[in-house]
Parts: structure tokens; sequence; C-alpha cells
């Protein structure tokens, strides 16, 4: 696992998962951030903005298909953004965030908890054992187009 992600604040690896808390909820409009509880969408947004890094509000194949704030990666980097799926489709695709060499910090139903998973990990899982891809977001606020990172 990275040592960047020991910067995140111990209240991070305590958040418990929570369904309706996805970006756009009512849930999160009353309550933005992740108390009391994410689900793995709004997980990942917070980590990356811990980073200074964000994306709109956005769903799971909304995220896939968008272009302007993010990019899709052959290899991931520390802070992009992988899409796990029980088939192809990017609709309901859970959402980690790589953690380093074969490392993805992400927060599910199944464990209840942030953790970190290899990829063997999601594979053991049938809503996850398909690998979609990666997309890296780009730097700053959520209007930040991607081109100014680079790749």
């Amino acid at each position: 696992m990275d040592p960047r992600l020991d910067s995140l604040p111990d209240a991070f690896w305590a958040v418990p998962y929570t369904g309706s808390r996805y970006p756009g909820s009512p849930a999160v409009s009353r309550l933005p951030g992740l108390a009391p509880g994410a689900n793995c969408q709004l997980f990942a947004y917070e980590v990356l903005r811990h980073f200074g890094r964000s994306v709109p509000p956005l769903r799971s194949s909304e995220l896939w298909n968008d272009t302007r704030h993010t990019a899709r990666v052959a290899r991931p980097d520390f802070l992009d953004l992988l899409f796990f799926n029980a088939d192809t489709d990017p609709y309901g695709a859970h959402v980690g965030v790589w953690a380093g060499p074969d490392a993805v910090l992400h927060l599910s139903s199944e464990v209840g908890r942030p953790a970190v998973w290899s990829l063997a990990d999601f594979t053991g899982h049938d809503r996850y054992r398909v690998l979609l891809g990666a997309k890296r977001a780009g730097p700053g606020g959520a209007g930040t187009p991607l081109d100014l990172i680079g790749k």
C-alpha cells in the first residue's frame, strides 16, 4: 500500500457502508461528507478530495463515460479510480481507489468499513469479478478539465 495513504485521517478508516448515501442523494445533500456513512463512490470521492482531486458527483456509469473530468488509463497509478462489476456494464459498478501495487482501497457492504483488497480479492466475489478498468481524475475542483494533468 502506498505510504501516502497514511495521511488519511483515522475517521476515514471508520466510515460505515451506507448504501443510501451516494453522490447526489438527498441524504448527502442534507449532510455532506462521510458522516454518517457512504457508499463506495462517495467514499472514493472523499479520498480523492483529501488528496486535492475531485470529480463531479456522478454515479458509476456516468463517471465511466465521463471524458471531461476523468480519462481512462491502461495502468492505474495512485488515486486512480477502478471500476468492478459482475459483468462489463458500468451501471452500478463498484468504485475503489488504487492504493499502490495490487492494492485497492474501497468501501463495500461485504466488509462494512474501508478495506484494502488485492485485485485477486475482487475476483473472488461474483459482483466484483470483472474489472472494467481505471480512470484518472484531474487535479483541483470538479470543474477542472482533465487536460490539465497531461495524460
